[in-house]
C-alpha cells in the first residue's frame, strides 16, 4: 500500500474573507461550527432553515441569506461548502464554485471536493487537524479526541506569548544552537509552566530572564513514574515530559514500549536496576543525573510504578539538592493498585479493612517484627512488593504476629500488563511461591480480609500448581526461623 497522499495538507487563509455555507440542516450546521474556529467571514445561504440552525445563526450573528441558490451567490467567496443533504443540488453549487475558480466541498461527496475538512484540535494560534481521505471520519474524531488530551489547554496562550518574542530573540540571539535553545526552554520550561497557571506576568519575567541569559542552559531532572507496566496507564504528563527529554534514564523493569515513547532524537540510558542485579549502584546514579544536569540536559528519570513508592527518590532528591540542580516529581500509578484492580480486589472496604499497607517482604526477615505487622490483626490490607522470594519468611511472621492462616491471599504477576498472572489461596498456602520457577516477573503479594472480596474467576489457585498442602507450605518454614519472642504468639 503506497504511503503517499492523495491530498496536498494546507491551511486556507480565511480571516474576514467571505465563506459560504449552502444548506439547511445539521450538515449546514455542523460546517458553521466548524468555520467558528476561525476569524472567516461566514455567509450563510439557507432559505428554509431548520429552526435550532436558525436559532444558531441568529445566535451566533452570522449572515443569512434566505433565498434558493442561484450560481451568481458564490461570487466573492474563498471557499465554498455545499451542505443542502440534497447530492444533486449540492453538485450544482460545486460546479458554480468551480467555474468561477473557488475551492469548493461538497459534503460526503468526495469527487465534488477540492478540499478536505479535517477534525481539528483548535488551540489558537496552534491548530492540529486530522485527515483520513474521508476513508474514516469516524478514526479521525478519535484520534482528534486523543490529541485533544495531549496538548494543555495553555498552549494557544504560550504560543501567542512566543509570537510577541520572535523578533527579540532574532536580535539578541545568533543563528542555529543558542535560538533553538532558547525557543526549546521556552516551550517547555517555566516560561511554559507559568502560562499554565495563568500567571502571564510570571511567564514574561522568566521569558525576559532567558533572553538575557544567552546560550547559557538550566538542567532539570523529572523523577517519573512510568506506572506497573502497561502503556496506556502513563500519566498524560509523563508523556509530555519524556517528549521534551534531552535523556531517558530507566531502570530494568520499564517496558521497552514505555522507553520509546521519549523523544525519538533522547538519549537513553539503561541503569538496570534489578534484584540481585545491579548494572549501576545507586550512588553511580545520583552522580549521573547530577552531571547531566550539570550539562544544561532536561532529563527524565524513568522508574516502575510511582518514584516514591520503593524507587529510592530520596536519595536522588538529595544528590540533586546539594549539588542545586532543579528537578520535579512525575507521579505513576504504583503496582499495588494495578494489582488490586487485576483483581477486581478493593483494597480497603467498610466495615472489613479501613488501612492500607505498603511494604516489602523483606521488612519481615529481620529479628524485631515491624509495628505494622500487628495491624494486620485489626484488619488492614497488606500490599507486599518484590514478595515472591521471601514468601515463606512473610507468611511465617505474620501468622506469629496472630494473622489466622485462612486469611485470603492475591499474587499477580506482571499487574496491568497483557501477560499478567493472578493466583490466589490462603496465607498458608504463601510459602510455596517461592518455589514457583514458573515466575520471573515482579510478583506483588496482597494480603487480608478484604481480599476476599475480589474477583478469582480469571485466577488460579497456589496451591494447585505449586503442589503444597497447606501444612507442607508451612513446614517449608523452620519454626527456629523465628525470633524466640514470637513462638508463643504462633502457639497461641
Amino acid at each position: 500500500m503506497s504511503e503517499q497522499l492523495t491530498v496536498f495538507p494546507a491551511f486556507f487563509r480565511v480571516a474576514q474573507k467571505c465563506v459560504a455555507v449552502f444548506g439547511n440542516g445539521d450538515e449546514a450546521y455542523a460546517k458553521v461550527r466548524l468555520l467558528l474556529n476561525t476569524q472567516a467571514r461566514i455567509v450563510a445561504y439557507a432559505d428554509n432553515a431548520e429552526p435550532d440552525y436558525a436559532l444558531f445563526l441568529a445566535e451566533k450573528g452570522i449572515e443569512r441569506i434566505a433565498v434558493v441558490f442561484d450560481a451568481g451567490q458564490v461570487e466573492g467567496a474563498v471557499l465554498v461548502f455545499a451542505a443542502t443533504g440534497d447530492a444533486a443540488q449540492d453538485r450544482q453549487i460545486v460546479a458554480a464554485a468551480r467555474a468561477a475558480r473557488i475551492p469548493a466541498n461538497a459534503v460526503d461527496q468526495p469527487d465534488y471536493c477540492d478540499f478536505l475538512t479535517p477534525a481539528l484540535v483548535n488551540r489558537a494560534p496552534v491548530a492540529v487537524a486530522i485527515g483520513t481521505e474521508g476513508a474514516g471520519p469516524v478514526l479521525a474524531q478519535m484520534i482528534r479526541a486523543q490529541i485533544d488530551q495531549l496538548l494543555q489547554p495553555s498552549l494557544g496562550s504560550l504560543a501567542g506569548l512566543a509570537q510577541s518574542y520572535r523578533i527579540a530573540a532574532e536580535k539578541l540571539l545568533p543563528r542555529g544552537a543558542p535560538r533553538r535553545q532558547f525557543w526549546k526552554r521556552f516551550f517547555t520550561g517555566g516560561v511554559a509552566a507559568h502560562v499554565a497557571a495563568n500567571d502571564v506576568s510570571a511567564a514574561r519575567r522568566e521569558a525576559t530572564r532567558l533572553l538575557k541569559a544567552g546560550s547559557v542552559v538550566e538542567g532539570r531532572v523529572y523523577l517519573v513514574g512510568a506506572g506497573p507496566g502497561a502503556v496506556d496507564l502513563l500519566t498524560l504528563r509523563a508523556q509530555r515530559v519524556m517528549m521534551e527529554a534531552d535523556v531517558l534514564v530507566y531502570d530494568a523493569l520499564v517496558p521497552q514500549a514505555i522507553v520509546d515513547m521519549g523523544r525519538r532524537d533522547a538519549e537513553r540510558l539503561s541503569v538496570g536496576k534489578r534484584k540481585g542485579c545491579h548494572s549501576k549502584s545507586q550512588g553511580e546514579i545520583n552522580q549521573l543525573l547530577v552531571r547531566l544536569g550539570r550539562e544544561g540536559k532536561r532529563v527524565v528519570r524513568l522508574k516502575s510504578g510511582d518514584p516514591l513508592v520503593y524507587g529510592r527518590a530520596g536519595e536522588e532528591m538529595a544528590a540533586l539538592r546539594d549539588a542545586g540542580i532543579g528537578y520535579e516529581i512525575v507521579p505513576g500509578i504504583t503496582s499495588a493498585f494495578a494489582a488490586a484492580a487485576d483483581f477486581e480486589l478493593p483494597l480497603t472496604l467498610r466495615g472489613v479493612a479501613s488501612s492500607l499497607i505498603f511494604t516489602t517482604g523483606h521488612d519481615l526477615t529481620g529479628d524485631v517484627l515491624p509495628d505494622w505487622a500487628r495491624l494486620a490483626v485489626s484488619g488492614a490490607t497488606i500490599s507486599v512488593y518484590m514478595g515472591r522470594t521471601v514468601a515463606a519468611s512473610v507468611a511465617a511472621r505474620l501468622i506469629a504476629a496472630g494473622l489466622h492462616r485462612d486469611t485470603t491471599v492475591a499474587v499477580v504477576e506482571n499487574a496491568s500488563r497483557a501477560d499478567r498472572r493472578l493466583l490466589h489461596g490462603t496465607l498458608s498456602e504463601l510459602p510455596g511461591l517461592e518455589a514457583r520457577d514458573d515466575l520471573d516477573g515482579p510478583v506483588m503479594v496482597i494480603i487480608g480480609d478484604a481480599v476476599a472480596g475480589a474477583n478469582f474467576e480469571r485466577s488460579e489457585p497456589l496451591s494447585r500448581r505449586a503442589g503444597l498442602s497447606h501444612e507442607a507450605g508451612l513446614a517449608a518454614v523452620s519454626r527456629a526461623d523465628l525470633p524466640e519472642n514470637q513462638h508463643d504468639v504462633q502457639g497461641a
